[in-house]
């Protein structure tokens, strides 16, 4: 019968594993320095528009005037859209932040309305009507919306 002998060194050893490690996504550059330091692999991926407010891009509008060889601008608010939004939101005694945590924009989308400075969007400009329950667009701007008629009962069935 032959000599029973490990092939392997016995100083070493021998790690198995069943899955290899997670992929960790590096946060911060003390890990970044870290795994570069080490020699990992590092893919880096710059996100379009990461952290934007994309519900109400432009680009569509932009892309049509950067295609213009005139000298045109977007149409901004008139400044009387501006005093009509301050008026309503003063009668609620809101701030320019009660405002936009009711439609849920941010405050500086208010200030930019109220200033004349933004470029008019439909949505934004439905949410404020509603929550200060003021007309800002047509012949009817400045006037109250009108109030909804409540949803008519149904009238429950007869038992017998």
């Amino acid at each position: 019968m032959g000599k029973l002998e490990s092939d392997t060194d016995p100083n070493t050893v021998t790690i198995i594993r069943k899955h290899a490690p997670p992929i960790k996504t590096l946060k911060t550059s003390a890990e970044l320095n870290a795994a570069q330091r080490r020699g990992a692999e590092i893919e880096t991926a710059k996100k379009y528009k990461a952290g934007a407010n994309v519900q109400h891009s432009t680009d569509k509008n932009t892309l049509r005037l950067d295609e213009e060889t005139e000298q045109l601008s977007h149409d901004h608010v008139s400044l009387s859209l501006g005093r009509l939004i301050q008026q309503a939101r003063q009668a609620k005694e809101w701030t320019q932040k009660d405002l936009a945590t009711h439609i849920n924009e941010k405050a500086t989308v208010i200030t930019e309305y109220e200033n004349g400075k933004a470029i008019p969007n439909q949505q934004i400009m439905n949410k404020m009507e509603r929550a200060l329950g003021v007309k800002l667009r047509g012949k009817d701007a400045g006037k109250p919306l009108p109030a909804k008629a409540p949803p008519a009962a149904k009238a429950a069935p007869a038992k017998k």
